[in-house]
C-alpha cells in the first residue's frame, strides 16, 4: 500500500473557477484516496463520477470535488494508493496545468511501499461510437496510443503512443484548449482560472506558449487517461494491456472504466 512520508501542502489558483485553493496532502495507513472539504469526505473511485464536462468530477450527495485528473494521475505514477486529502475549495489546485508539481512534491515527501501490482484483464473493454475509439484487450504487455483530431496544423489526426523512456513528456504536459474559445467558456462558467502559466493554447498558428515536448496536448490526453483510469482501480503504468483511445475525452474514460474495474486480475 504505497503512501507518503509525510504531509505536503500545494496552493495555486483552480482552473474552472478561478478561486484559490488550498490542497493539504496527508499520508495514510488505510487504503484508498479521499478528499475531504467543509467536513464532508468522498473517496477517489469511478462509481463516484457525477460529471465528466470539461474535467472529472467526483461527489456524493454531501460533497463535489473538481478536477481531480492530474492529481490522480500523479497518484498512478508515483504508485500511491493511500492518502487524505483535506482541501480550502472544492476544486484542487491546477498548479501548472500537468502532474509535475505533485509528482516531483510526492518524491520530495517520500513514498513508502509503492504498489507494483501487476494487472491484467480478463476479456476486452470497449467503446465504439462513430469516431470515437477506447479499446482495452488483454496483452502480455503494455501499449497505449491515444489519437486527437483538432482543428490544427500539428493535432489534425495526429497519434501518439505512451513511451515509458520518456514517461516525463507525459507528466509535464499542459491542460490545453482553444485560445478562441476561452471567453465564451469563462461565460459558462469555466476555465476562470486559465492563464499562460497553467494552459498551453491552441492559436490559429501555434500555440500561446513554447511547447514542454512535441505533441504536448496529445500527451496530455494520455495523463488525463492515466488519471481516469485509476479511479477503477487500473493503474496504467502497472497494467498489462493494449489501450486504442482515438478522438476520446473524460465521457469516454470513464464509460470504460466503469466496465474495465470488474474485469481486472491482479497479480502479487
Amino acid at each position: 500500500m504505497g503512501t507518503i512520508n509525510k504531509e505536503v501542502i500545494l496552493k495555486s489558483t483552480a482552473l474552472m473557477t478561478g478561486l484559490e485553493s488550498e490542497a493539504k496532502v496527508c499520508p495514510s495507513e488505510k487504503k484508498g484516496i479521499r478528499f475531504h472539504f467543509a467536513d464532508k469526505t468522498v473517496e477517489a473511485d469511478v462509481n463516484n463520477i457525477v460529471s465528466t464536462e470539461h474535467c472529472t468530477v467526483i461527489g456524493n450527495s454531501d460533497i463535489k470535488i473538481m478536477l481531480i485528473e492530474h492529481f490522480m494521475a500523479a497518484c498512478a505514477i508515483c504508485k500511491i494508493t493511500a492518502l487524505d486529502v483535506y482541501l480550502t475549495h472544492y476544486e484542487l489546485p491546477i498548479l501548472d496545468g500537468s502532474s509535475k508539481t505533485w509528482v516531483e512534491t510526492f518524491k520530495n515527501a517520500g513514498i513508502i511501499d509503492p504498489d507494483n501490482t501487476q494487472i491484467k484483464l480478463k476479456e476486452p473493454v470497449y467503446y465504439l461510437n462513430g469516431k470515437t475509439h477506447l479499446i482495452v484487450l488483454p496483452s502480455d504487455k503494455l501499449n497505449l496510443t491515444y489519437s486527437v483530431n483538432y482543428k490544427h496544423k500539428d493535432l489534425n489526426n495526429r497519434w501518439v503512443s505512451l513511451d515509458l523512456n520518456n514517461l516525463n513528456e507525459i507528466i509535464e504536459a499542459r491542460t490545453f484548449g482553444y485560445l478562441a474559445e476561452l471567453e465564451m467558456l469563462q461565460k459558462a462558467g469555466y476555465g476562470r482560472g486559465a492563464s499562460i502559466e497553467n494552459t498551453l493554447g491552441l492559436t490559429d498558428d501555434g500555440y500561446t506558449a513554447e511547447l514542454k515536448s512535441e505533441f504536448e496536448p496529445v500527451k496530455h490526453k494520455i495523463l488525463d487517461l492515466i488519471g481516469d483510469f485509476y479511479l477503477a482501480g487500473c493503474n496504467i503504468l502497472n497494467f498489462k494491456g493494449e489501450i486504442i483511445a482515438k478522438e476520446a475525452g473524460h465521457t469516454v474514460h470513464m464509460i470504460v472504466a466503469k466496465e474495465l474495474k470488474n474485469k481486472l486480475v491482479l497479480e502479487a
